[in-house]
């Protein structure tokens, strides 16, 4: 027979769950995370490269992301002034994470059409 838990059980094993996608959730954070990784550093670069995703909401999720330590906002010293954001050395601690996401979400792909994932075609340049 296998033992049941109980709710002080269910709710410890659930709190560092709920932390982690307090700070990872939406439709945005992890795709911005990839394109950091991925070597876009500029406001601009990062908006280019995730299709449908505003300026205004890239402002915002940045910011958070800077607030939890994922993110480093670097401003340069040049004419005019230049920003860049990059990935802190504790986003790297999400690469597990990430990687497991993508292989379960094509491993899904598979289970409910039978197929793996066709690659979006990147939209073109605005």
């Amino acid at each position: 027979m296998e033992k049941q838990h109980n709710h002080k059980d269910c709710m410890q094993a659930l709190k560092p769950v709920r932390d982690t996608l307090d700070v990872i959730n939406g439709k945005w954070k992890l795709q911005i995370i990839i394109s950091l990784n991925a070597g876009n550093k500029r406001f601009t670069e990062i908006e280019r490269s995730i299709p449908k995703l505003t300026s205004k909401v890239l402002a915002k999720e940045l910011k958070e992301l800077e607030q939890n330590g994922l993110v480093e906002r670097i401003v340069k010293d040049t004419y005019p002034v230049s920003i860049e954001y990059c990935p802190t050395q504790y986003t790297k601690t999400l690469h597990p994470v990430v990687e497991s996401l993508k292989d379960w979400g094509e491993n899904h792909r598979k289970h409910i059409f039978g197929a793996p994932a066709e690659t979006e075609k990147p939209e073109k340049s605005k």
